[in-house]
Protein backbone atom coordinates (compact mmCIF):
# COMPACT_ATOMS: atom_id res chain seq x y z
CA UNK A 1 0.00 0.00 0.00
CA UNK A 2 2.56 2.35 1.12
CA UNK A 3 4.54 1.24 -2.20
CA UNK A 4 1.57 2.15 -4.25
CA UNK A 5 1.42 5.57 -2.54
CA UNK A 6 5.26 6.41 -3.09
CA UNK A 7 4.89 5.32 -6.59
CA UNK A 8 1.83 7.72 -7.02
CA UNK A 9 3.74 10.51 -5.92
CA UNK A 10 6.93 10.15 -8.02
CA UNK A 11 4.41 9.70 -10.98
CA UNK A 12 2.57 13.10 -10.20
CA UNK A 13 6.12 14.42 -9.88
CA UNK A 14 7.22 13.43 -13.11
CA UNK A 15 3.78 14.46 -14.85
CA UNK A 16 4.98 17.87 -13.24
CA UNK A 17 8.31 18.10 -14.23
CA UNK A 18 7.74 17.24 -17.87
CA UNK A 19 4.67 20.12 -18.03
CA UNK A 20 6.91 22.39 -16.55
CA UNK A 21 9.88 21.72 -19.00
CA UNK A 22 8.07 20.95 -21.95
CA UNK A 23 7.52 24.42 -23.98
CA UNK A 24 4.50 25.69 -21.87
CA UNK A 25 5.82 28.75 -19.93
CA UNK A 26 5.85 31.19 -22.74
CA UNK A 27 2.27 32.28 -22.76
CA UNK A 28 0.78 32.18 -18.80
CA UNK A 29 -2.67 32.31 -20.29
CA UNK A 30 -1.99 28.69 -21.79
CA UNK A 31 -0.16 27.34 -18.28
CA UNK A 32 -2.91 27.84 -16.38
CA UNK A 33 -5.30 26.39 -18.62
CA UNK A 34 -2.50 23.17 -18.80
CA UNK A 35 -2.82 23.27 -15.32
CA UNK A 36 -6.28 22.93 -14.97
CA UNK A 37 -6.88 20.14 -17.60
CA UNK A 38 -3.81 18.33 -15.83
CA UNK A 39 -5.72 18.44 -12.21
CA UNK A 40 -9.09 17.63 -14.02
CA UNK A 41 -7.22 14.46 -15.21
CA UNK A 42 -5.67 13.99 -11.94
CA UNK A 43 -9.59 14.25 -10.12
CA UNK A 44 -10.65 11.99 -13.10
CA UNK A 45 -8.24 9.24 -12.03
CA UNK A 46 -9.48 8.77 -8.49
CA UNK A 47 -12.41 8.96 -9.29
CA UNK A 48 -13.13 5.40 -9.15
CA UNK A 49 -15.05 2.93 -6.47
CA UNK A 50 -12.95 2.47 -3.54
CA UNK A 51 -14.13 -0.28 -1.42
CA UNK A 52 -12.79 -1.91 2.14
CA UNK A 53 -14.03 -5.36 2.85
CA UNK A 54 -14.49 -7.12 6.31
CA UNK A 55 -16.18 -9.98 7.52
CA UNK A 56 -18.25 -10.77 10.64
CA UNK A 57 -19.40 -13.81 12.47
CA UNK A 58 -22.07 -13.89 15.05
CA UNK A 59 -24.22 -16.65 16.79
CA UNK A 60 -27.93 -15.48 17.36
CA UNK A 61 -30.69 -17.58 19.17
CA UNK A 62 -34.29 -17.33 17.90
CA UNK A 63 -37.20 -17.61 19.98
CA UNK A 64 -40.85 -16.99 20.11
CA UNK A 65 -43.61 -18.36 21.93
CA UNK A 66 -47.48 -18.16 21.58
CA UNK A 67 -50.46 -19.89 23.33
CA UNK A 68 -51.31 -23.54 22.04
CA UNK A 69 -54.90 -25.34 22.34
CA UNK A 70 -57.32 -23.12 23.75
CA UNK A 71 -54.73 -20.90 25.66
CA UNK A 72 -53.97 -24.19 27.41
CA UNK A 73 -50.14 -24.05 27.10
CA UNK A 74 -47.02 -22.04 25.64
CA UNK A 75 -46.35 -23.71 21.94
CA UNK A 76 -42.25 -22.17 21.57
CA UNK A 77 -40.40 -22.57 18.24
CA UNK A 78 -36.32 -21.92 18.23
CA UNK A 79 -33.36 -22.17 16.93
CA UNK A 80 -29.36 -21.57 16.67
CA UNK A 81 -28.64 -18.68 13.49
CA UNK A 82 -24.95 -19.11 13.17
CA UNK A 83 -24.34 -15.98 10.89
CA UNK A 84 -21.15 -15.29 8.38
CA UNK A 85 -20.76 -11.79 6.53
CA UNK A 86 -19.38 -10.12 4.00
CA UNK A 87 -19.68 -6.63 4.63
CA UNK A 88 -18.45 -3.74 2.30
CA UNK A 89 -17.49 0.28 2.73
CA UNK A 90 -17.31 2.04 -0.37
CA UNK A 91 -16.67 5.77 -1.60
CA UNK A 92 -17.84 6.13 -4.90
CA UNK A 93 -15.47 8.84 -6.00
CA UNK A 94 -17.11 9.18 -9.30
CA UNK A 95 -19.59 11.30 -7.86
CA UNK A 96 -17.18 13.67 -6.47
CA UNK A 97 -18.52 17.47 -7.79
CA UNK A 98 -16.06 20.35 -7.87
CA UNK A 99 -15.23 23.68 -9.49
CA UNK A 100 -12.42 24.96 -11.21
CA UNK A 101 -11.53 28.84 -11.12
CA UNK A 102 -8.99 29.10 -13.41
CA UNK A 103 -8.72 33.33 -12.71
CA UNK A 104 -7.74 32.63 -8.90
CA UNK A 105 -5.78 28.85 -9.37
CA UNK A 106 -8.72 27.84 -7.10
CA UNK A 107 -10.26 23.91 -6.90
CA UNK A 108 -12.92 23.99 -4.97
CA UNK A 109 -14.83 20.24 -3.81
CA UNK A 110 -18.35 20.65 -3.59
CA UNK A 111 -19.58 17.38 -2.64
CA UNK A 112 -18.13 14.06 -1.12
CA UNK A 113 -20.03 11.32 -1.30
CA UNK A 114 -21.66 9.51 1.87
CA UNK A 115 -19.93 5.97 2.40
CA UNK A 116 -21.91 3.20 0.66
CA UNK A 117 -22.49 0.22 3.56
CA UNK A 118 -23.44 -3.69 2.09
CA UNK A 119 -23.82 -6.37 4.39
CA UNK A 120 -24.48 -9.64 2.72
CA UNK A 121 -24.88 -12.47 5.68
CA UNK A 122 -25.18 -15.75 4.76
CA UNK A 123 -27.56 -17.95 7.73
CA UNK A 124 -27.47 -21.83 8.96
CA UNK A 125 -29.61 -22.92 10.97
CA UNK A 126 -29.52 -25.59 13.83
CA UNK A 127 -31.46 -27.11 16.65
CA UNK A 128 -34.70 -26.26 15.25
CA UNK A 129 -37.31 -26.83 17.92
CA UNK A 130 -41.06 -26.16 17.02
CA UNK A 131 -44.24 -27.97 16.98
CA UNK A 132 -47.79 -28.09 14.93
CA UNK A 133 -49.33 -25.08 17.10
CA UNK A 134 -46.11 -23.08 16.56
CA UNK A 135 -44.29 -23.46 13.50
CA UNK A 136 -41.38 -21.64 11.51
CA UNK A 137 -42.74 -20.03 8.57
CA UNK A 138 -41.84 -16.72 6.35
CA UNK A 139 -42.40 -13.72 9.07
CA UNK A 140 -39.97 -15.92 11.33
CA UNK A 141 -37.21 -15.91 8.86
CA UNK A 142 -37.92 -11.78 7.58
CA UNK A 143 -37.96 -11.20 11.75
CA UNK A 144 -34.29 -12.88 11.63
CA UNK A 145 -33.12 -11.68 9.06
CA UNK A 146 -33.53 -7.76 10.70
CA UNK A 147 -31.68 -8.72 13.61
CA UNK A 148 -29.36 -10.28 12.18
CA UNK A 149 -28.51 -6.58 10.08
CA UNK A 150 -28.97 -4.56 13.16
CA UNK A 151 -26.99 -6.40 15.01
CA UNK A 152 -24.28 -5.98 12.24
CA UNK A 153 -24.82 -2.57 11.99
CA UNK A 154 -23.84 -2.27 15.73
CA UNK A 155 -20.61 -4.01 15.05
CA UNK A 156 -19.38 -2.40 12.24
CA UNK A 157 -19.96 0.93 13.86
CA UNK A 158 -17.47 -0.70 16.52
CA UNK A 159 -15.03 -1.88 14.26
CA UNK A 160 -12.36 -0.11 12.46
CA UNK A 161 -13.92 -0.61 8.67
CA UNK A 162 -15.67 2.28 8.45
CA UNK A 163 -12.36 4.14 10.06
CA UNK A 164 -9.98 2.32 7.04
CA UNK A 165 -12.39 3.76 4.38
CA UNK A 166 -11.80 7.10 5.45
CA UNK A 167 -8.41 6.74 5.64
CA UNK A 168 -8.11 5.04 1.61
CA UNK A 169 -10.45 7.93 1.19
CA UNK A 170 -7.98 10.35 2.51
CA UNK A 171 -5.26 8.96 0.65
CA UNK A 172 -7.08 8.89 -3.25
CA UNK A 173 -8.35 12.81 -2.53
CA UNK A 174 -4.53 13.30 -1.29
CA UNK A 175 -3.66 13.05 -4.59
CA UNK A 176 -5.72 16.05 -5.50
CA UNK A 177 -3.86 18.46 -2.70
CA UNK A 178 0.11 17.05 -3.74
CA UNK A 179 -0.66 17.92 -7.33
CA UNK A 180 -2.71 21.35 -6.20
CA UNK A 181 0.29 22.23 -3.93
CA UNK A 182 3.10 21.38 -6.39
CA UNK A 183 1.36 24.02 -9.32
CA UNK A 184 0.32 26.76 -6.96
CA UNK A 185 -3.20 26.30 -6.99
CA UNK A 186 -5.55 25.75 -3.93
CA UNK A 187 -8.06 23.24 -2.58
CA UNK A 188 -10.83 23.97 -0.92
CA UNK A 189 -13.63 22.21 0.93
CA UNK A 190 -16.36 23.66 2.84
CA UNK A 191 -14.93 27.29 2.76
CA UNK A 192 -11.59 26.19 4.19
CA UNK A 193 -8.24 26.04 2.54
CA UNK A 194 -7.26 22.32 2.62
CA UNK A 195 -3.23 21.60 3.83
CA UNK A 196 -2.31 18.22 5.30
CA UNK A 197 -2.87 19.10 8.21
CA UNK A 198 -7.02 19.41 7.66
CA UNK A 199 -6.84 16.42 5.19
CA UNK A 200 -5.57 14.15 8.20
CA UNK A 201 -7.84 15.00 10.75
CA UNK A 202 -10.63 13.65 8.54
CA UNK A 203 -12.39 17.01 6.90
CA UNK A 204 -13.07 14.80 4.53
CA UNK A 205 -15.59 12.28 5.79
CA UNK A 206 -17.36 14.66 7.74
Amino acid sequence: MVRKALLGIIAIGVIILLFKYCGFKDDSGTTVIEESALIREQIRNVGKLVVTEGHFSEVLTYKNTKKGFLNLFDAEKKAIVIVNAEVTVGYDLSQVKYDVDEASKTITILNIPKEEIKINPELKYYDIEQNGFNEFGGEDYNKINKQVKESLAKKIEKSSLKTNAQNRLISELGKILILTNTMGWTLKYKGQQMDNQKLNDGIFSD
